[in-house]
C-alpha cells in the first residue's frame, strides 16, 4: 500500500470527525465520494483483485456497524463512514478499524457522561436496554434509540478518527 493511502483515510476520517463535531452528522457526500474514489484507486493500481478487496473492505465495513444502527444505536452516517474507510483500507484493517472504534467509542462517552453527570444514568441505560433484549430478543427500545434517547449525543465520528488512527499506527 503506498503512502498515498493513509493519507487519504487520515484527511477523510478527520474531516468527517470536525463535519460530526459541528452538526452531528456526516455527509453523504464525504461518504460515498470516498468509497466510490477507493473503489476506482484500487481497481486501477490492482485490478480486479484491488476492486475485491477495496469492495470487500467496504462490505466489512457496513456489516460490523450495521446491527448497532438498526438497534438505533448509532447513525446511517457512522455506518458509512466506516464502510467508506474500510474500502479504502480492505476487509482485514476494516476489523481492526471498528475494534478501535467500538474501544475509543466507549472511552467517549464515559468522558462524556462524565462530564454532562450522566454516567450513572448510561450505566443504568445500559443494563435497561440488555434486559429488554434478554426479554424481546434483539430489538431497539423505543426509549432508547438516538431518536428517543434524551441524554448527551456522541459526535462518533471523533471515535471513528481515533480508531482510523490507532488502526494506521499499529499496522
Amino acid at each position: 500500500m503506498t503512502a498515498f493511502v493513509p493519507f487519504i483515510v487520515l484527511l477523510v476520517g478527520a474531516a468527517a470527525c470536525v463535519i460530526d463535531l459541528r452538526t452531528r452528522h456526516i455527509p453523504n457526500a464525504l461518504t460515498f465520494g470516498t468509497a466510490l474514489a477507493a473503489l476506482l484507486y484500487h481497481t486501477v493500481a490492482g485490478g480486479l483483485d484491488g476492486f475485491l478487496a477495496s469492495a470487500g473492505g467496504w462490505f466489512v465495513g457496513a456489516a460490523l456497524f450495521f446491527i448497532p444502527f438498526a438497534l438505533g444505536g448509532l447513525g446511517a452516517g457512522d455506518v458509512k463512514l466506516l464502510a467508506a474507510l474500510g474500502a479504502w483500507l480492505g476487509p482485514r484493517d476494516a476489523v481492526w478499524l471498528a475494534l478501535y472504534t467500538a474501544i475509543a467509542g466507549g472511552v467517549l462517552a464515559i468522558v462524556v457522561g462524565l462530564s454532562h453527570q450522566y454516567l450513572r444514568q448510561a450505566f443504568s441505560n445500559v443494563w435497561l436496554l440488555l434486559t429488554h433484549w434478554r426479554a424481546r430478543g434483539l430489538a431497539p427500545h423505543p426509549d432508547l434509540t438516538l431518536n428517543g434517547a434524551k441524554g448527551p449525543r456522541l459526535a462518533y465520528g471523533a471515535a471513528i478518527f481515533s480508531g482510523t488512527v490507532v488502526t494506521l499506527w499499529l499496522r
